[in-house]
């Protein structure tokens, strides 16, 4: 097999070496990681919580060289044959392709057989024929890489990394993914900058993606077995992420709705907001503590059972009890009675919502050890948090 990159990424010339065996039987993918494309699968995953209005639409290398490379996309031919081995007999092409190009998704590889990409035999046939031993498989496309996105010398906030996997403690204000009007100081410009090598990787590795005004972790893997993963897990729901966050409402009330069971889908008038709707999307949050803050003030701990667009905020709103700064599903709802002046300016002045995701755990994707990361509360919301509870203990 052999993989034929621009001449200029000179960073991949060892790789080179390894990779010099076109025509001999493959039995099992040695396709680097990162040259792969699975966009349809991290789109699925890009619905996430707290999705900033912005993305609605849609290591020690830090030579130039490095960098010019992790802003380019560059194309990337694939030439790959296979010789069907006797226990491999029966299956169907399009399974086979799935068993031992194991980088690739199943639907890509079926597109490939179809469009005469994946050759069985020197012919194009239909996924569903069956191959016999010693027929062969040939596969030979062309990749572009994915990022077009610049690298920038932005700093992160790093709580845990290996050689797979990179969780980052996201800061309020910064846009997780270019977009409309943020095409720059995104958290992928600042990863493509500190890890060039992820400019391979749909979305520089992430996985799922926060609100700009949110703070908190972020999973990202760094390599694409890692990034494939970590997406599933997060379909099967064994990624799980704790948030804390402020609301208007008081302990007794938001106690009777441990669990929120809303549909969630995009509002029909402002394209730019969701809402709960009968033909949304099933969507579960569970308030896992309520703590009072003073009277008509908490703060929660709460968990995601799905990923929905903005769903702690929509679901907070939907019962009453929004999160405080939330300008878009709060208002004037915030404001509680039995305020003092300096609760109500911190209310009022409170310039974002107080949500922070905190917890974030996984399976790790290659040892299969159970990960938890947790980063503390951002001074912000300590802050809030002390001046709505001034007092109240010692009532």
């Amino acid at each position: 097999m052999t993989i034929n990159l621009p001449e200029n990424q000179s960073t991949q010339d060892s790789l080179l070496k390894d990779l010099s065996t076109q025509g001999s039987p493959v039995q099992e993918s040695t396709i680097p990681n990162e040259l792969l494309t699975t966009n349809e699968l991290l789109d699925e995953h890009m619905d996430d919580e707290n999705v900033s209005d912005e993305l609605l639409d849609e290591e020690d290398e830090h030579s130039d060289d490095a960098s010019s490379v992790a802003g380019q996309a560059m194309p990337v031919i694939i030439d790959v044959t296979h010789t069907v081995l006797e226990e491999e007999a029966g299956l169907r092409i399009d399974k086979l392709a799935s068993k031992i190009f194991t980088d690739f998704s199943r639907v890509q590889l079926q597109g490939w057989v179809s469009d005469g990409s994946l050759l069985y035999n020197g012919s194009v046939q239909k996924p569903k024929i069956r191959v016999k031993a010693g027929d062969i498989l040939h596969l030979s496309t062309t990749l572009e890489q994915h990022s077009e996105d610049q690298p920038e010398d932005i700093a992160i906030d790093v709580v845990y990394e290996d050689d797979d996997v990179l969780v980052i403690n996201k800061p309020v204000g910064m846009v997780v993914h270019p977009g409309a009007g943020n095409q720059t100081g995104t958290l992928v410009n600042a990863l493509l900058y500190h890890y060039p090598q992820q400019h391979h990787l749909p979305r520089a590795g992430l996985v799922h993606r926060i609100d700009k005004d949110t703070s908190g972790l972020l999973l990202i893997g760094k390599t694409k077995p890692a990034q494939l993963a970590l997406m599933e897990q997060l379909k099967d729901k064994s990624v799980y992420r704790h948030y804390q966050c402020v609301v208007a409402g008081d302990a007794a009330s938001l106690s009777r709705h441990r669990r929120i069971d809303a549909p969630i889908g995009r509002h029909r008038n402002q394209r730019t907001k969701m809402t709960v709707m009968t033909a949304g999307r099933e969507a579960v949050t569970h308030l896992l503590k309520v703590t009072a803050l003073n009277g008509n003030y908490c703060l929660l701990d709460i968990g995601l059972e799905t990923g929905r667009t903005h769903q702690i905020r929509v679901h907070l709103s939907h019962i009453t009890y929004p999160i405080v700064g939330d300008r878009v599903y709060g208002g004037r709802r915030q404001l509680r009675a039995g305020l003092t002046e300096a609760q109500r300016q911190a209310i009022n002045n409170f310039p974002r919502q107080a949500l922070h995701a905190y917890i974030l755990g996984f399976v790790h994707p290659k040892t299969g050890e159970d990960i938890e990361v947790t980063t503390p509360m951002p001074e912000d919301m300590q802050q809030l948090m002390a001046v709505l509870s001034d007092g109240y203990d010692d009532e």
